[in-house]
Formats: C-alpha cells, sequence, structure tokens
C-alpha cells in the first residue's frame, strides 16, 4: 500500500521571480524606468539637507566608444557614489568629457585627408565647429554607453570642457596664473611630435621598445691648454640619435672621471688585413690611424661591444682627469661646410656626465636635449632651431637642409643612411649598429617624439609665487573611514624641498605639501605622484594647435612683457562666456586695445588640454552651476596613469591658484589585462568589449567582476572569468529567489520578537549585524573587493549552505503559526531588506528587479539606506557555539557521506549520528542545540568518553511521508509525525 500524497500540504515557495535573469533584455526596460521617473533628481530630492559627500568626476576624452577601462572606472565611480549615498549621505554625481585637444583635431584632420583637403585652407572658425560637433557626437555616445553600465548620475546637465563657461573659466584660471607672474615664455627644448606638430607634456607621451642606430663619432681636438699633447687626437662621442650631430654645438666631460687615449685603426685598414683583401692605397698614416679618447672605465666594453676590432687597447698614449679638458676645442667632423660647422665646439664640464654607457664624452645639441640646454646655456651658447616643426631640417641649413625624410625617420638614421655616409666620409665615424632601447612616443599618433627648442610658454615650478595669491586651508579629509585634520601646508624644510627653492613658497613646494595632506589609496600613489612632482620640469602650457582654449595674453613687442590688465582680463572672460574660444580673433583684440594693438603681439597658441582639465574643479565645484556642489572634493578616483595626469594638473593648477589640492584623497586603480595577464590590443585579438560583454551578459556580470577584482592593482578578465562571474551571480540571484519564494505572503502580523526567537535565528542576525559594521568599514575604505567577497561569504556560506538548508524543513512543514516558521520568516525578510540594499550599488538592476517584485508599488530601491541592523544583535557567545556546531557538520558530513556511498543510508536524513568527546566543556557549549536539526540528521547522541570518535550509521527510526525526516514519533496508520499531524489533521 503506498504512502498518502501530502505533498499538496507542504508550504513550498511561490515566486514569479525567473531564475532566468535575461539582463541584456530586462536591463534596458529598468533603464528607460529610471529615465522616466528621472531617479536622480529623486535621490537629490530624498538626500536633501544631508551631509555631503563630494565626489569629482575626472573628464573621459570624447572620442570613441567605451572599453573596458572607461567600464572599469566608470562602475568604481558609481559604486563610490551609490555606497555614500547608502549610508544616507548627500552624492551628487556630474559626469563630464574633456572635449579639446588633439586627439579630436587628429580625427576631423583625417576626414579633410580622405577628401584631398587641405585643414589649413579651411577657416579657423569653421574647423573648431566641426571639432567640436566630432567632440559632442562622442560625448552622447559614451552618455548612453555609461548609462546603459547603470551609472546613476546628471547626465542631463554634464560638464563639458567645450561649454562656453567652461571655456571662460578655464580662460579665468590662466588669467590668475598672469596675474601672480606665473608664466613666462622661453625657448627650451620640450617633447615634439613632428607628425602632429605641435609640444606634448610628460601624460601625453608613452614609452616603446625599439631598436635605433648607435654610433660612436670622432671630433678632432685642435686646442688643448692643459694636455697640449691631445692636439690632433679625437673625442669619441656615442649617440642613438645620429639626426642630432647636425645640430652639435660642444662636447661635455665630467672633471672627476678618468680618460685615456688609445690607437684606433681605421676600418679600411681592419677590411686589409683580412684574408685575399689588398692594403688600402693612397691613405697617409694619419688617414689610417687615430689616436682616440674615451673614459678609461668604458675602454674595454667600447672594445668589445662596439668596436672589436679597431681599438688597440693595449697601447695607452695618454692618461688624465676629465679636467684637463678644461679649455680645449675639437672641430666638427663637418667643419669643411663652414658657416656654423667651421665654429669651434668647445668642451665643457657637466655633472651629468657619466660612466654607465657610451664613452663618457658626451655631445651637446642645445636644441634637443635638456641638459644640453641649460650645460650650453649656462656658457653663452644659444639654439640655433634647425629642425623644423614636422621634423625636417629647415631648407637652408648647410649639412642635410631640405632633406626629404624628417629626423626620426630610420632611412635618415640608419648605418648606411645619409648622416652616417658623410660622417664616414669625413673619416669621423667609427661605428655604427643597432641598439634597442624605450623611446617616447605620441601616445595619440603612436609615432615617435623628439626634444626640440621652440618658444612655448610655462609655469615656474620652483619660482615664488607672489603674496596675491591666498592660500586656502584644507578641511578635513577621510582617512581610513574617520576625518582626520590636516595642516594647510606641510612644514618645508632642509630637506627634500631644498633642492627646489629650499623653504620658498614655490608650486613645487606648495604641490608636495598638499601631496603629504591627501590620503591616498592605495598609499603608494602617494609616493608616485611625490616623485614625479619633485623632479618634474616647469610645465609648459602652449601647443601650436586650433582645437582648444587659447592663451589669452597680448605681449609688448618692445619689452617682452605680458599685458597685466584686470579689466581687459574680465572683458576677455565675459566674451568667452558668451562666444567661447571663437572670441579670441584679432578683431576682438582692437576692440580691447584700441589704439595700443600694434604695440602687442596677440598670442595663438592654445593651452595644454591637461591645463583644460586641471580646472574643472574650478567649474565643477565652485561655479555655481552645479550648486549641490561645494569645493574642495572629498574624492578623485581614476586609474593609476593620472599621477602624471588629470591628478597632477589638478594639483599643480589648485596650489597655484588656491594654495592647496582641490581634493581631500585620492583612489587609484590599475589595469585590465587579458585572462592571461597580458596588455590587451587589437592586433593581438585579446580585447574585451564592455558593449559585447553587456549583450552577452548583461551589464550587472560587468558590475560584479569590476567590483570583485583587486582593482587596485592590474587585473585580469577575459570569458572564463566572465563566466565564472556569472556562476556566482546566478548563485546570488537563486537567493534572492528564494528569500522572495520564502516571504510569500509574509506581513508584519506575523514577526516574532528577537527574544522570543530559536538560536539559529539569533545566530543569523548576529552575523547580519557583524556583516553590516565590516561592509560599513569596506566602504569606508572603498575596498569593493572585500564588500562584495563580504556578501557573497554569507550569502554562499551562512545562508544557503548552512541556515537556509537547516530550516527548509520549518519553513516547507511547520504550520503558519508556529514560532519556528514565523521566527525564520521575520529573519529572511530582515535579510531581504539588508541584502537588496547592500547588493543595490553592485547589481543595480537585479537589485531593482528583486525590490520591485516584492513591493511593485514602492520607490526604488536606490532611494533608499542603510538597513536597520541592531548591534545589539551581535552575540559572541552564541557565535562559538555555532562555529563549533558548524564544524561538527562538516566532520559528521565526511563520514556521512561515505555511508551513502556504501548505499547504507538513502539520505543523511535517515542516519544516527554517536559522538563521544573527552572534552567536558564541548558537551557544554553544544548543549541547548538541536544538533539533529543542524545536520539534518535522525538523531545525534553526544556523550562523555575517554576518547574521541565520530561514528555513523543507519537510525532505526520510520520515515515521516510529509518531511521525510526519519522520527520516533511517527504515526504507522498516517505515516505522520507528530508535527505534521497537526498541520495537515489540525
Amino acid at each position: 500500500m503506498s504512502a498518502p500524497d501530502y505533498r499538496p500540504t507542504v508550504f513550498l515557495p511561490k515566486t514569479d521571480f525567473p531564475m532566468k535573469a535575461g539582463l541584456p533584455e530586462k536591463e534596458p526596460q529598468i533603464l528607460a524606468k529610471w529615465q522616466a521617473a528621472d531617479l536622480y533628481a529623486q535621490l537629490r530630492a530624498a538626500r536633501k539637507g544631508r551631509d555631503k559627500f563630494i565626489y569629482h568626476d575626472g573628464p573621459p576624452y570624447a572620442n570613441g566608444d567605451m572599453h573596458i577601462g572607461h567600464a572599469l572606472n566608470h562602475i568604481l565611480k558609481d559604486a563610490v557614489v551609490r555606497t555614500q549615498s547608502l549610508l544616507g549621505k548627500d552624492v551628487p554625481y556630474v559626469p563630464g568629457w574633456d572635449c579639446h585637444g588633439l586627439p579630436i583635431e587628429w580625427k576631423v584632420e583625417e576626414a579633410y585627408r580622405a577628401k584631398k583637403q587641405n585643414k589649413d585652407e579651411v577657416p579657423a572658425k569653421e574647423f573648431r565647429a566641426e571639432c567640436r560637433a566630432y567632440a559632442q557626437h562622442w560625448v552622447n555616445v559614451q552618455a548612453g554607453q555609461l548609462q546603459r553600465l547603470g551609472i546613476n548620475g546628471d547626465w542631463k546637465k554634464p560638464y563639458l570642457t567645450m561649454d562656453f563657461a567652461s571655456e571662460a573659466t578655464i580662460v579665468s584660471e590662466l588669467l590668475k596664473f598672469a596675474e601672480s607672474g606665473q608664466l613666462y615664455r622661453g625657448a627650451k627644448p620640450v617633447m615634439w611630435s613632428p607628425v602632429e606638430k605641435t609640444a606634448l607634456a610628460d601624460a601625453e607621451v608613452e614609452y616603446h621598445d625599439i631598436t635605433s642606430t648607435q654610433i660612436d663619432v670622432a671630433f678632432e681636438i685642435v686646442e688643448a691648454p692643459n694636455a697640449p699633447e691631445l692636439v690632433g687626437a679625437y673625442a669619441v662621442i656615442w649617440t642613438t640619435t645620429p639626426w642630432t650631430i647636425p645640430v652639435n654645438q660642444g662636447i661635455a666631460y665630467s672633471e672627476d672621471v678618468d680618460y685615456i687615449c688609445v690607437e684606433h685603426l681605421h676600418p679600411e685598414l681592419i677590411q686589409s688585413s683580412q684574408p685575399g683583401q689588398a692594403p688600402a692605397a693612397g691613405k697617409s698614416l694619419k688617414e689610417r690611424t687615430k689616436r682616440v679618447i674615451v673614459a678609461a672605465a668604458l675602454l674595454e666594453q667600447i672594445a668589445k661591444e662596439r668596436m672589436p676590432l679597431g681599438l688597440k687597447t693595449d697601447r695607452v698614449l695618454w692618461r688624465g682627469k676629465g679636467a684637463d679638458f678644461a679649455g680645449a676645442v675639437a672641430r666638427h667632423p663637418m667643419h669643411k661646410l663652414g658657416g656654423f660647422f667651421a665654429t669651434p665646439r668647445p668642451f665643457l664640464p657637466g655633472d651629468f656626465v657619466t660612466t654607465d654607457q657610451g664613452t663618457g664624452l658626451v655631445h651637446m645639441a642645445p636644441d634637443h636635449g635638456e641638459d644640453d640646454f641649460a650645460l650650453c646655456k649656462a656658457h653663452g651658447i644659444n639654439p640655433v632651431f634647425a629642425v623644423e616643426a614636422d621634423g625636417r631640417y629647415r631648407a637652408d641649413w648647410l649639412w642635410l637642409g631640405g632633406e626629404a625624410k624628417n629626423v626620426i625617420n630610420p632611412n635618415l638614421n640608419a648605418p648606411d643612411g645619409p648622416i652616417c655616409s658623410d660622417l664616414k666620409a669625413a673619416g669621423a665615424l667609427l661605428s655604427a649598429g643597432p641598439f634597442a632601447h624605450s623611446y617616447p612616443h605620441s601616445w595619440r599618433s603612436k609615432k615617435k617624439v623628439i626634444f626640440r627648442c621652440t618658444p612655448q610658454w610655462f609655469v615656474p615650478m620652483d619660482k615664488p609665487i607672489g603674496p596675491s595669491v591666498a592660500l586656502r586651508a584644507p578641511p578635513p579629509h577621510p582617512k581610513n573611514g574617520e576625518d582626520v585634520a590636516v595642516p594647510p601646508q606641510a612644514p618645508l624644510g632642509e630637506g627634500d624641498h631644498a633642492q627646489h627653492g629650499g623653504g620658498a613658497d614655490t608650486l613645487r613646494a606648495r604641490a608636495l605639501a598638499a601631496i603629504a595632506a591627501t590620503h591616498f589609496t592605495p598609499d603608494k600613489g602617494r609616493n608616485r605622484i611625490g616623485s614625479m612632482v619633485e623632479g618634474r620640469p616647469d610645465w609648459v602650457l602652449s601647443r601650436q594647435r586650433a582645437w582648444g582654449v587659447p592663451i589669452t595674453l597680448f605681449v609688448d613687442r618692445k619689452t617682452g612683457d605680458y599685458l597685466v590688465d584686470k579689466s581687459i582680463n574680465q572683458k576677455i572672460i565675459e566674451r568667452f562666456k558668451a562666444e567661447g574660444v571663437d572670441a579670441w580673433t584679432p578683431e576682438f583684440a582692437r576692440e580691447l586695445l584700441g589704439d595700443r594693438v600694434d604695440q602687442y603681439e596677440m598670442i595663438t597658441d592654445i593651452l595644454d588640454v591637461w591645463f583644460d582639465s586641471g580646472c574643472t574643479h574650478a567649474y565643477v565645484l565652485e561655479s555655481g552651476r552645479w550648486p549641490e556642489y561645494s569645493w574642495p572634493a572629498d574624492l578623485y578616483l581614476e586609474g593609476s596613469d593620472q599621477h602624471r595626469g588629470w591628478f597632477q594638473s589638478s594639483l599643480l593648477q589648485s596650489c597655484a591658484t588656491r594654495g592647496r589640492a582641490p581634493y581631500k584623497a585620492i583612489l587609484t586603480h590599475g589595469f585590465t589585462m587579458d585572462a592571461s595577464g597580458r596588455k590587451m590590443s587589437k592586433s593581438e585579438g585579446n580585447v574585451i568589449n564592455p558593449l559585447d560583454v553587456m549583450k552577452t551578459f548583461g551589464a550587472d556580470i560587468l558590475r560584479l567582476w569590476a567590483l570583485s577584482v583587486d582593482f587596485t592593482e592590474d587585473h585580469r578578465i577575459g570569458d572564463e572569468i566572465l563566466k565564472g562571474v556569472a556562476d556566482q551571480y546566478r548563485k546570488l540571484r537563486n537567493t534572492f529567489r528564494y528569500l522572495l519564494g520564502a516571504l510569500d505572503g509574509f506581513s508584519d502580523a506575523e514577526r516574532l520578537p528577537v527574544a522570543e526567537m530559536p538560536a539559529l535565528e539569533r545566530w543569523v542576525l548576529h552575523r547580519l549585524a557583524v556583516l553590516s559594521g565590516e561592509l560599513k568599514a569596506a566602504v569606508n575604505a572603498y575596498d569593493f573587493n572585500r564588500y562584495t567577497s563580504l556578501i557573497n561569504d554569507f550569502v554562499q556560506n551562512d545562508l544557503s549552505a548552512f541556515a537556509m538548508d537547516v530550516r527548509k524543513d520549518s519553513l516547507y512543514c511547520d504550520a503558519p503559526t508556529a514560532p519556528t516558521r514565523r521566527a525564520w520568516r521575520t529573519v529572511l525578510d530582515i535579510v531581504f531588506h539588508a541584502l537588496t540594499r547592500w547588493l543595490a550599488p553592485v547589481l543595480v538592476f537585479t537589485a531593482e528587479e528583486v525590490w520591485a517584485t516584492r513591493y511593485p508599488d514602492a520607490q526604488s530601491v536606490h532611494l533608499l539606506e542603510w538597513p536597520e541592523i541592531d548591534a545589539a544583535w551581535q552575540d559572541a557567545a552564541l557565535d562559538k557555539q555555532f562555529t563549533l556546531a558548524r564544524k561538527l557538520r562538516e566532520e559528521a558530513y565526511l563520514k556521512l557521506e561515505e555511508l551513502r556511498r556504501a548505499r547504507k543510508v538513502g539520505s543523511f536524513l535517515e542516519a544516527r549520528v554517536a559522538i563521544t568527546t573527552a572534552h567536558s566543556d564541548r558537551i557544554a557549549a553544544l548543549a541547548g542545540l538541536d544538533l539533529a536539526e543542524l545536520l539534518l540528521v535522525a538523531e545525534v547522541a553526544i556523550t562523555a568518553g575517554d576518547t574521541e570518535s565520530l561514528m555513523v550509521e543507519k537510525a532505526d527510526l520510520a520515515k515521516c511521508a510529509r518531511c521525510w525526516r526519519h522520527l520516533p514519533d511517527v504515526n504507522a496508520e498516517t505515516e505522520l509525525c507528530g508535527r505534521c499531524d497537526a498541520v495537515v489533521h489540525g
């Protein structure tokens, strides 16, 4: 006779929440609802009057689709904003874009080139309009893509550096520099892109490994007052930039280095000494050999690596100190050309000359090197500006003038190229060969750059700042979740700052003090940006392009001074508010200056785009356009590359005009690599496109990945990694599905006071209380990896694998009015409210779906605050008791699994566990717990004994046909246990 079917009497969970997420289809629908309801405005209204948390968004560049770096970056920013809002703070978020600069201009130029048109023939205003339209297009595209990621912000009113008001602010900030004397015009070697024909900032340069031509060149000494025996000998220089030899103006040496003179055999004699070769004919003894001078410490290396047959190292002709070169003069290898090349090349003492590599003698080209420029300038030697903006020697240059190739062309510099060929013909080329090294490239065009001396505008790092720039004392900044007061400036003593102007109030000193007063996450960022500021040269502000904010200065043609007139400056600012960058015209100059207009040069260079972005704090936080903002920001967040970019330009701009950083704290993230840890590259085919990920998995999967990795370091993503994240998501979703089903029909009338709850429920509440504190600490530390891990561990280990497993029996089989079932459903309701809120900053769409499933008429989950978790729920003694019980459960399950595999039991529910222990405290600790319930077995017996043992066997108890538990009170007729019989039959 078969048992009755009691399945209809079991209280199974009921919910319409689907197991299958369907995120790619569902998320856009949820996003549309948020946009229609203006969720951002609702959140501002809900948090009005609360404590502020000011996050200022760094502007991404408006050029191209969002990539995986953008996605990670903005998910982190959104997580900061949402978690701080969850804590009850008012956290406005205004997204922004960097819209000026060469990349956009370059793209517009490409369109002209494709149509065989010349950009320079297009009216400047028309060209700028096309650049503006191009930038606006990508702003719109990226805005849509970022919103699809679930980023909540003021998308109706983002900030753009190309807004007229923003351009006016940038001009206003520039003029503050001018009025305080923090600008100067000078000719210095700067990073220059011959392809893009403009100067570049350090932040616009990246380094790639290349192979160049290294050469050793002989300069004949014609005067040597301290060592006359060296006249006629040759000083040997080494360089990996042969193209700079045509602009050489001197030779640097170190006074303390030991130098040596040996004989060098002419290459033709080397060839003729080989079997079958005839001796070189028509060569005098002087032509066949040379006396050459190099650093003694480098002689063996040179002979081994670059001149294996030419140097006769065993025959020393002279030995001396670098100081012996004082007053010596050499002549350029191409001196026979006359003019510039006939001028004697002096030997100059340089403290930068070392014996790390080369020859210990350095050729000086002040047009193309910082050390070269400074040393030559100190000795009255000026640049000659031989290389044009496009990288070609100017047409009138005596050597290679009008050369079709630019100076970075490998063919020009090759061992058989024009430079080496001419040097060889002059008898000056001692060696030429390949040299692998790292070399700077423009990060935009990916082409090599050069150092080139040109007139540019600079901000001095070490000039004392006048009293006209007031210091703004920094308010407290967050550190480890607390507010810590810091002084306006760190003290400047005789230490690190002394080499940069001592204790003077310089821009460098202010910036270093501001770095010391800023909180960094991770802290290594402090040293990174600090070392960059410590050693950086003066800030090059000018660019020779069209699309950007002009340097709005007038320079007196006689004195070279720029005009400082506050009334004129104010008129400039007001005009830019009305017309933007198109205001800067000769007509406007005449309007401003009247009859004096011919007295002044109107500057037409544009500003470095890093200056633009460095001013965004002034535009966004101070302008009043977004009244919910205030200055300074609590946090800036970007990738670690921005230590040399936006973090630094904002720091320098603000320190120069306000005396302190515009931020209290900086959070940086690493870079996203592929699954193998390699940099992503289209050529490698290993690029992960976030747009494709959202189409396949959904945005919440991408968000869960971004907030689960250790983003402070470089991290990985790939198909298998995303599949693992999707699996983690499914477990979280199934937990929500369980909660929704288990809470079907739950009302406040069913709640049970905590004091009346069984131990398991009180333990879950204890874990919630502990977890709440841990999560708050993670939020304050911006440790989202820990934040998501803590939630996931709680869900998987404490709930799914333990408490929910144990309480299925009570949930399904207890009477609806039973205290155990009421207690569990009360706890599940508390857990539901906690998890939906805690996970809302991570799974923004899923949390909304979950919340709306249970409360279809309620406000958005993203308007809610941190769940109310009573700290009094924490119970260390209870936690210790359950820790022991769970350990016992793990031990028992190992044995029970063996019993099941041996087919002695069909399930653990029909097993008996017998425990013997010699520890009486273990028995006492487990007292009061229903161990059979916690272990999901029929019986558990624990007794005292002399040894430790755990035995499992099949219990001799009947099975309840409704709950399937094996119990002593199962009725033989109904096949129901006492509890189930009462539920079924009343």
